[in-house]
């Protein structure tokens, strides 16, 4: 019976090993075939057989698009979009959680959460048309700040229901002994559950940040100018009807995919922590 189980044991955690590594490599090997086609020389990129690694690394690629793209300039604005965004995004869906949480009981609270349920489901693209007409109406068109708060508000229905489930696994006796001790609603918000709920906030805008960033139909939409332009926008704009520079294309997505690689660095552990508190009920 222990040589069973002991086999058993072994098969188990070799399979689990393999079906790990098969994964890992499905996951990183695109990222290390435009990685490499960013490095290669533009006259390797199409010889054949194919060339797994550069005879010599170029980074040609990488100069044409900082200098010639003007792809700086729109790796700024994305920047500058995605962090006011998912950080307004944030303050609101905070708001919002924490009354769903709060109010629960309420039958118009109940209503209010199952819509933003329903929300989630409508395609965003039935969404384009009436609100290209209406800010078009307006003049808010190219304009990076009204950009900026569209997506902010692409992100509330999402950040408040996340937000929800973070509030809930918090004790309403905490918030009751700060209001004991002389605060009120908001003071006990800002200096006793928001700090506890740091893990859920950096989760919250995490996924703002990174559905943000990459996001490219209302950019497309809402911006004409060519200094205005976010990241996306400019990699759909290497694609033309002479062809794809490939290496190009491929040095925009690496520099592109440094935004969001840095802030799952970084905040590994913070958006684990967040995903475990608002999945698991406490």
């Amino acid at each position: 019976m222990n040589a069973r189980r002991y086999f058993r044991k072994t098969a188990g955690g070799c399979f689990r090993v393999l079906a790990l590594a098969c994964f890992m490599a499905f996951a990183v090997l695109p990222f290390f075939w435009i990685l490499i086609t960013s490095l290669k020389p533009s006259q390797e990129i199409f010889t054949f057989p194919l060339r797994y690694f550069p005879s010599k690394v170029s980074f040609a690629a990488y100069a044409k698009l900082l200098g010639f793209a003007r792809f700086g300039t729109y790796f700024a604005n994305s920047i500058w979009i995605s962090l006011l965004a998912a950080a307004g995004g944030l303050a609101i869906s905070v708001m919002a959680g924490f009354g769903l949480s709060r109010l629960k009981t309420r039958k118009s609270i109940r209503g209010f959460l199952l819509a933003l349920y329903f929300s989630q489901m409508v395609p965003s693209f039935i969404l384009m048309a009436p609100l290209y007409f209406t800010l078009t109406s307006f003049h808010l068109t190219n304009n990076r700040l009204i950009l900026a708060v569209v997506y902010a508000a692409t992100t509330v229905a999402f950040g408040a229901i996340m937000a929800k489930s973070f509030f809930d696994h918090i004790p309403s006796s905490i918030e009751e002994a700060a209001l004991i001790d002389g605060c009120d609603t908001v003071t006990a918000l800002f200096r006793v559950i928001l700090p506890i709920s740091l893990p859920g906030l950096v989760a919250i805008f995490s996924f703002s940040f990174v559905n943000i960033w990459n996001e490219l139909f209302l950019a497309v939409m809402l911006m004409s100018t060519d200094t205005k332009m976010t990241v996306p926008v400019a990699l759909n704009s290497f694609i033309s009807k002479a062809g794809i520079s490939w290496d190009i294309m491929s040095a925009g997505i690496v520099i592109a995919l440094l935004p969001t690689m840095v802030i799952f660095a970084f905040g590994q552990k913070y958006i684990v922590a967040g995903l475990t508190e608002g999945g698991v009920k406490g």
